[in-house]
């Protein structure tokens, strides 16, 4: 927990992944004047047994335990996510609309439909990971992660892909995805794209133009289904982990930007923005195009 002022933000890793995807942004939005808790998801940063002893449910339920805590210091709630953490973030939004002043959807993944993900594999893999769970098959598969690992900045992917394939998973996570596990974000991400009507809050999706894991199909299902205000932005040198690859300043800069936008007016005034990376005058330039929906 960074602890600033009385809004705040919690942030959700991927699946697989590990609170250290976060921890970067996490750092700026503190130091913009946020309360920052980066959470960790049930069955995370242990092995392959830890996480297959888990399903979304758990982790669901660490999102609401995550925000049950933060909200006890702050007034106002921001949640946001990365891939699945993104999934889980809309679920809580859905789910509790009083509660969340905004949700900061970042490489959302509903599907694993990047360039980097064999066509059979995006074709079959959600009738195939149902069956995994129904057939009680496959417990101890993994489907193993391949380069890029969602990394453009290849400096960045060395250093990552040294400490996830050393086995170092509380710091780069694990360096596959277990069958059980997927088959349980099938049914996560089956049950948030029939909920994302019920998200009310303002969104702002951010995603890599040429994401490796996820296309960005995905963030358009969240933009042209949810029913608050949206704003849409793809990143142009980034892959799939965009909280720490090549665009991580402009996420960051959008991200204060849009909170601002949404805080009470009271809040606005005394919330601290003088440490937003790229000012608000380079944002209107054209770093990206918006796609918008109101």
């Amino acid at each position: 927990m960074l602890e600033g002022g009385r809004v705040g933000i919690l942030l959700i890793h991927g699946l697989t992944g590990t609170p250290t995807e976060m921890r970067g942004v996490g750092r700026e939005f503190n130091r913009a004047g946020y309360t920052v808790y980066g959470m960790q998801l049930a069955g995370h940063c242990g092995d392959d047994d830890d996480l297959i002893a888990t399903n979304w449910k758990d982790w669901y339920q660490s999102v609401i335990a995550g925000a049950q805590r933060l909200r006890r210091q702050v007034d106002y709630l921001f949640i946001g996510g990365l891939s699945m953490g993104a999934v889980l973030a809309l679920k809580y939004a859905a789910d509790y609309p009083d509660q969340v002043q905004g949700v900061l959807v970042y490489g959302a993944t509903f599907r694993m439909d990047g360039w980097n993900v064999p066509t059979l594999t995006r074709l079959a893999a959600p009738w195939f990971l149902t069956l995994v769970d129904i057939l009680h098959i496959g417990r101890h598969r993994v489907f193993d992660e391949a380069p890029p690992y969602g990394i453009r900045n290849e400096q960045l992917r060395r250093k990552v892909s040294q400490s996830m394939l050393g086995g170092d998973s509380g710091a780069a996570g694990l360096p596959g995805n277990p069958w059980v596990s997927l088959s349980q974000l099938v049914y996560l991400t089956r049950n948030v794209r029939h909920s994302l009507p019920k998200v009310v809050a303002p969104c702002l999706v951010l995603h890599a133009e040429n994401d490796d894991i996820a296309h960005h199909r995905n963030g358009e299902l969240v933009r042209d289904n949810v029913s608050g205000p949206v704003e849409m932005f793809l990143l142009r040198n980034s892959y799939h982990m965009i909280t720490i690859d090549n665009d991580r300043r402009e996420l960051v800069s959008r991200s204060i930007v849009f909170m601002h936008q949404y805080m009470p007016p009271a809040q606005a005034q005394i919330q601290a923005v003088a440490d937003i990376t790229i000012p608000v005058a380079d944002l209107s330039n054209g770093l990206n195009t918006p796609l918008q929906n109101a």
